[in-house]
């Protein structure tokens, strides 16, 4: 029986009514059979059928080859051809890549939706092919007899003539047939298949006849083989009306003198089955049925002929089949209900629908708990429904007991009261716990009470509980207190910090802001590291926010030169500073090199601005803050000016020029758009009213000015041509961008036309012709300089990713081209060969000294530029330098696999070259930069002397010092868990080394200490202090009786213990089975030990009598019943008890304290059943 809730095809459905957007309702019949209605949308629900046909009904696959090149026909463009096929045919087509010989394609779904996918396909195919195409309208009614039976025919003149034949399938309701092949074969095909049409149309009559509808299917066969068995037979073909029409007649066609022979075979297959029916009460047809269809199972196995239909509502039970299976099923299921009407039972019950997710409880906990308890089955109907009525099913005595449990439980929910708790969202989160832990708690803490949390999409604030009145007042107040405390600790505050910073806000692992979040109890969020935001936002109690904030702005302070300045403005103006979103102040910050600008928290009242960063740029975000306020507090006045994004760069002109006059003639603020903006256009400006108005003016006419498109044309000579289009057009997009989005139009290459046209604002034309001359210039007074650098230093002066050299480009404008490598750079020594006598001036050799052609730099640009560049590029050649450095420190300098000297290189951009272990030579040679070789020099030989240091420190350590201490005292020197010897390592820094006690070589005497010369003396002095207390001590035995022994010991040898501490003393206590159980042994100095044995005694005496009372009550506490079990009887016989095993073992001794210690509790000495001990 399924459990409530369950069902995979539910799931299924599910996903695909939230994915196509189309509702579906399904319908379980009795027999296990899923119906499934899908409404919506005409393209939601041809998705949906697609999907409930490739994920629920059962599926085939089939494969067609056509043409490599017609598969992209198929797909269509976009693939939407391919969609639209797989949704009309409800199969999934698989295409092979393009990439993938395969000419296959592959279709999967249902047997009728393969059969018209691959119909598609072909004609789609037959329609590109390049060969011909013939089509040819044959009724319908003659196609069978053109496929022949099984379709052999068709296959048959198919193969002779090569042609390929496509037949529409029965379901697809199309007449012409389709032939594509090579002209003269395709032409005999047709010729054949309209000879058989012919000879069919004028052969062939029909009759009709009337068969049932329910006997359709078995006329037609599995898979139509009936029907195909017929046409072989007879070669008369059966035409059965469609499934979805109510008629019930059946045509056959054919020659007169086979329709006979036909009809008696439709017949026979018609009434090889029958039909009949058994009465069963509906509610008992799922019992029939069994779990899983178990029950039905048993008698479908023997019979698999037989079909058992169920349906819904009605009192019986339709079988189909051979007639001899029929009748024996038939039997079995009468029998089937008449044994469950006999056991069965049901009852209806009506609760308030609204209590039935209640009944039914989380995942159905309820309502399952209900059914396996009482072996019964609960039918609870749906919410849509809106239904009081639940129905229970099963043994009688279950269905009683189920019934008052359901209506005792609805009872208890009528006198349950909800309340709705209104909680913010925000904290819905964090109440509910990572995966569920504190709700657990909660709901731990109040069972009784439900606690509904509305669904996150929802965006409610809404809390329900839902319980006994007094459990929900409880709950109310328990969440209502924690949601307090959630609110208290939420307080959030943002602390600007420059970006540089975070790294050492952080620490090393994380060590720092670990520290500050630990010890300020706050949680603290750091932007991402590729994030422009600077904000580090701090989130916990109030108090504790600020000591976090304070610590994190300290570390600022102290890492640079940050200075803190506070300014006095009116809070009223504190709005209108900082602008609409933030724009005014962030325009100041960014102007002022990103100082940072603190305002208070609104409706606070205070009049401190906090502004934070270098000096300088305090000082000069102070005095415009200041100077701003001045201007709101006068007059204040705002203005907007629209201007394309393209012209922004233009009006402010090359590094702020053209506005910074604007702002100096009239006195007022322009405030251009950031990245961040979402208005890209509006530029604003503020100041008093005539100054705005007058700055707006000036903005208006450059705006304008721009706005006036013109065009204009400048020659340029076609040798330069290049310089300007190389690179995608990189100098002509540069120009657009720096002029007003300028177009540049040259002519096209391999025209000789040196016109360029130039086409935009009128002032932007004019500055983008004069940087165009300028550029044109400077292509003119071009030199090509050579810098000879040797090509194995080449790499290196490019730099990483060709950085050096890009950098020097930018730098000094110019061009740089390296030379090719060279393949072979071994000269040969051999002279060249002279032909006919000829001397040529290429073969002779280079002067010696010469430059060879692979070192040499080329340099393009201006004279002056090219010059600076080849200073530039001399310098980054790297020279080396030799260091000595003694031969046994190389291995320390080089690091655990290299990291010692990895750091060096990275730290000072050289490269540090420590030669080969086998050639013992105590040079290093450091490579690089002239400039960083200094720093390297020093950096490594400072690296040497920390090395020599650490090497005379390990030599000073590494002195020894044996002691001779006699090898009984070595366990109290060691100490408990080694915690005496530890405590003397520590406290003088030293390594102390006991002898092994296996190894019969080494004096068991001598203790070895190693460490700094002093430290060793004054460890040994500590072990010599030690040895000297132990020889002082003495030992003493103390007779205790055994029965107090626990007592004094304690739970888990608590009381002992604190007795050894406070009379410094060891004591040790006879173990189990020693000669004398009651010595015990106490160690320690004389007076101490005089002390402990007194104070032993005097608890001895104590615990002795509360021992010898409990002896005595317990005599009269238990009667003497072994005095009855002495006299014979047979009643009772104990054998194989462990007193009677023939084992020498002793049986325990259960009254014994030894062997059955207490935990600090008294134990009374039990009487034994074979006699007191002896």
């Amino acid at each position: 029986m399924n459990q409530f809730g369950e069902g995979e095809q539910a799931k299924i459905c599910l996903e695909i009514m939230q994915r196509t957007g189309a509702h579906l309702e399904l319908s379980l019949a009795k027999d296990q059979g899923l119906s499934i209605m899908v409404s919506g949308k005409l393209d939601a629900v041809m998705k949906a059928r697609k999907d409930i046909v490739a994920r629920l009904q059962t599926q085939a696959s089939a494969t067609v080859a056509i043409p490599k090149e017609h598969h992209r026909f198929v797909i269509g463009k976009n693939g939407e051809k391919l969609q639209d096929l797989e949704l009309k045919t409800a199969t999934k087509i698989q295409i092979p890549r393009p990439d993938d010989a395969s000419n296959q394609i592959r279709i999967t779904g249902t047997k009728e939706g393969i059969e018209k996918a691959r119909h598609e396909v072909l004609l789609i195919s037959a329609e590109q092919d390049k060969r011909a195409v013939e089509r040819l309208e044959v009724e319908k009614a003659f196609h069978p007899f053109i496929a022949g039976p099984y379709n052999r025919l068709v296959t048959e003149i198919m193969q002779e003539t090569g042609t390929r034949i496509n037949i529409p399938p029965p379901s697809v309701n199309r007449t012409e047939i389709v032939f594509t092949g090579e002209k003269e074969q395709l032409a005999q095909a047709v010729a054949r298949i309209k000879k058989i049409y012919e000879e069919k149309k004028k052969k062939t009559t029909t009759i009709a006849v009337e068969v049932k509808k329910s006997q359709h299917k078995y006329v037609i066969g599995p898979k139509g083989n009936c029907l195909q068995e017929i046409l072989e037979r007879t070669g008369v073909s059966v035409e059965i009306p469609p499934s979805d029409s109510s008629s019930e007649t059946v045509i056959l066609r054919g020659e007169p003198e086979k329709l006979g022979q036909a009809l008696t075979e439709v017949y026979a297959k018609a009434n090889s089955f029958t039909v009949s029916s058994v009465s069963a009460p509906s509610w008992l047809h799922r019992f029939i049925i069994g779990k899983k269809g178990q029950n039905l199972a048993r008698v479908t196995q023997q019979m698999p002929k037989v079909h058992i239909e169920f349906t819904e509502g009605e009192d019986k039970i339709t079988l189909e089949g051979p007639t001899e299976d029929v009748n024996v099923a038939r039997e079995q299921i009468e029998a089937m209900v008449k044994d469950l009407s006999n056991r069965m039972d049901y009852v209806e019950i009506n609760i308030d629908h609204k209590f039935h997710r209640h009944l039914i409880g989380k995942s159905g906990a309820n309502i399952n708990r209900v059914k396996d308890q009482y072996k019964v089955s609960v039918r609870i109907p749906p919410d849509s429904e809106k239904s009081s009525l639940v129905r229970i099913e099963g043994d009688p005595q279950g269905v009683r007991q189920a019934k008052r449990e359901l209506l005792d439980l609805a009872s208890r929910m009528e006198n349950e009261r909800t309340k709705d708790l209104v909680i913010e969202q925000r904290f819905h989160r964090t109440i509910i716990g990572q995966k569920g832990e504190r709700i657990r708690e909660i709901r731990d803490k109040f069972p009784e009470v439900i606690i509904n949390f509305p669904d996150p999409a929802q965006k409610s604030d809404i809390v329900q509980l839902r319980g006994p009145k007094n459990e929900v007042e409880k709950c109310t107040k328990y969440m209502q207190k924690m949601v307090a405390d959630l609110v208290e600790n939420s307080y959030s505050i943002s602390v600007p910090i420059f970006k540089q910073f975070h790294k050492n806000i952080i620490g090393k692992g994380g060590a720092n802001i670990k520290k500050i979040r630990e010890e300020s109890n706050t949680k603290i969020d750091l932007p991402a590291e590729n994030s422009n935001s600077e904000t580090i936002v701090i989130t916990g109690k109030r108090a504790n926010c600020e000591a976090a904030r304070s610590r994190i702005l300290s570390i600022q302070k102290d890492l640079a030169n940050i200075t803190e300045a506070e300014v006095s403005i009116p809070a009223k103006l504190h709005n209108s500073l900082i602008g609409t979103k933030g724009r005014l102040i962030r325009a100041i910050m960014e102007e002022c090199g990103g100082v940072h600008i603190h305002f208070p928290v609104e409706g606070s009242g205070s009049d401190t601005v906090v502004i934070r960063g270098p000096s300088s740029d305090v000082e000069k975000a102070k005095r415009q803050l200041l100077h701003l306020a001045e201007e709101k507090q006068t007059r204040s006045f705002t203005a907007d000016v629209r201007a394309k994004p393209e012209y922004h760069k233009f009006l402010i002109g090359k590094g702020g020029g053209k506005i910074r006059k604007v702002r100096d003639t009239t006195g007022a603020r322009i405030i251009f758009p950031t990245a961040e903006d979402k208005d890209q256009d509006l530029i604003t400006i503020m100041g008093k009213e005539d100054a705005v108005r007058e700055a707006q003016k000036e903005l208006e006419a450059l705006i304008q000015n721009l706005d006036n498109v013109v065009e204009d044309c400048m020659l340029v000579d076609p040798k330069h041509h290049r310089h300007f289009v190389i690179r995608r057009g990189q100098v002509l997009r540069e120009i657009a961008e720096e002029y007003g989005g300028v177009m540049v139009s040259f002519p096209r290459s391999g025209t000789q036309s040196d016109k360029v046209t130039l086409k935009g604002a009128k002032d932007c034309v004019e500055a983008a012709k004069k940087r165009i001359q300028e550029i044109i210039e400077d292509l003119e007074a071009q030199v090509t300089m050579e810098c000879a650098i040797p090509q194995k230093f080449h790499r290196s002066v490019m730099g990483p990713k060709g950085s050096r050299i890009q950098q020097i480009t930018r730098d000094y404008n110019v061009q740089i081209k390296f030379p090719d490598r060279e393949e072979n750079p071994v000269h040969s020594m051999e002279p060249a060969v002279q032909e006919n006598g000829d001397d040529t001036g290429e073969s002779r050799e280079a002067e010696p000294g010469s430059p060879r052609r692979c070192d040499i730099i080329v340099i393009s640009g201006r004279k002056e530029k090219c010059e600076a560049a080849k200073e530039a590029l001399e310098a980054l050649v790297p020279v080396t330098v030799e260091v000595e450095v003694p031969f046994d420190l190389h291995r320390y300098i080089i690091g655990q696999k290299g990291s010692g000297i990895r750091k060096m290189m990275d730290e000072f951009e050289v490269n540090i070259h420590v030669p080969a272990p086998e050639l013992q030579s105590d040079i290093v040679a450091i490579t690089g930069l002239a400039a960083n070789l200094g720093r390297a020099k020093a950096g490594l030989l400072e690296r040497v002397r920390e090395l020599q240091a650490e090497q005379e420190d390990r030599a000073l350590r590494s002195f020894k010092l044996s002691v001779t201490v006699d090898p009984k005292y070595h366990p109290k020197i060691i100490g408990r868990k080694g915690a005496v010897i530890t405590q003397i390592r520590l406290e003088h820094d030293v390594s102390i080394q006991f002898p092994d006690k296996d190894d019969g070589s080494q004096p068991q005497d001598q203790i070895t200490i190693t460490g700094y010369e002093k430290n060793t003396e004054a460890a040994r002095d500590a072990i010599l202090k030690i040895v000297g207390e132990l020889e002082q001590m003495v030992s003493e035995d103390v007779s205790l009786d055994h029965r107090v022994h626990a007592r004094i010991i304690g739970a888990r040898g608590k009381a002992i213990r604190k007795i050894m501490d406070e009379f410094k003393v060891d004591i040790r206590f006879p173990q189990s089975g020693a000669p004398d159980p009651n010595c015990v042994t106490v160690t320690g100095l004389p007076e101490n030990v005089e002390e402990a044995i007194d104070h032993i005694l005097n608890l001895e005496e104590e615990y002795l009598a509360d021992v010898v009372d409990s002896e005595v009550l317990q005599v009269y506490m238990k009667p003497p019943a072994h005095e009855e079990a002495r006299a014979p009887s047979k009643g009772f016989v104990v054998r194989d008890a462990p007193w009677t095993a023939s084992s020498s073992e002793k049986a325990p001794d259960m009254s014994s304290s030894e062997e059955f210690p207490s935990f600090g509790a008294q134990v009374a000495p039990k009487t034994l059943p074979w006699g007191p001990k002896r």
